[in-house]
């Protein structure tokens, strides 16, 4: 939910905050179609140079023909969080369904919110993932040398939410094809056992032992 903004730009760019975040958004419209950005700022000033300079790049990208249209990734999340709700009701419970809420107002949007569909690479993501592992959070009570960054699991469900939402766009038609989103460098983060061997595999490994 939208509770305050500000227009610069002689009212051709508006910035706002959604629902209780920190920080400043903005938008604007060139030819009929919408453009968001967030400002990464919780500055009101700051927000504005920042909403400022995106613009007059974006108009020198329409000048030069250069500026990529399509539906974003903030729209294409929104679109998903409005049908898993309805889609899942009495299947998921809310506090699951407000998990991927959390998960992208938190973490996701701020760092992909004014890209284009088509601009989420597998690289991009790779990037996202860096970022997260970089980052650390200091606990209440904690002492700042002590902060550690997320953990595995976490961002794993983060990606997850990330294709979910990309796999709305591509129902939609908005996206041609999903990125490959699999760790590049993955590792095993546990060892897991296996409870059984099927009668074949079985028949393998004691026949392979007896030799």
């Amino acid at each position: 939910m939208v509770t305050t903004t500000h227009t610069v730009m002689g009212g051709k760019v508006h910035l706002y905050k959604r629902g209780n975040g920190d920080h400043w958004h903005c938008y604007t419209f060139l030819k009929g179609k919408k453009y968001r950005k967030s400002t990464k700022e919780d500055s009101l000033s700051l927000a504005k140079e920042i909403a400022d300079d995106w613009y007059i790049t974006l108009r020198g990208k329409e000048r030069a023909g250069v500026l990529k249209s399509g539906k974003s990734f903030a729209q294409a999340a929104e679109q998903f969080l409005k049908e898993y709700a309805i889609i899942t009701e009495g299947q998921r419970s809310e506090r699951w369904i407000e998990g991927y809420g959390i998960r992208l107002r938190l973490h996701i949007l701020p760092f992909f919110d004014d890209l284009k569909l088509t601009e989420i690479t597998a690289g991009k993501v790779q990037e996202y993932r860096v970022h997260r592992a970089q980052q650390k959070r200091v606990l209440t009570g904690q002492k700042p040398e002590d902060a550690k960054p997320p953990a595995r699991s976490t961002i794993h469900d983060e990606i997850v939410t990330i294709r979910q939402v990309l796999k709305t766009a591509l129902r939609h038609g908005w996206l041609t094809h999903l990125p490959d989103l699999s760790p590049p460098y993955k590792t095993q983060g546990k060892v897991v056992h296996r409870p059984w061997f099927s009668p074949a595999e079985y028949k393998t490994l004691y026949e392979a032992t007896r030799a």
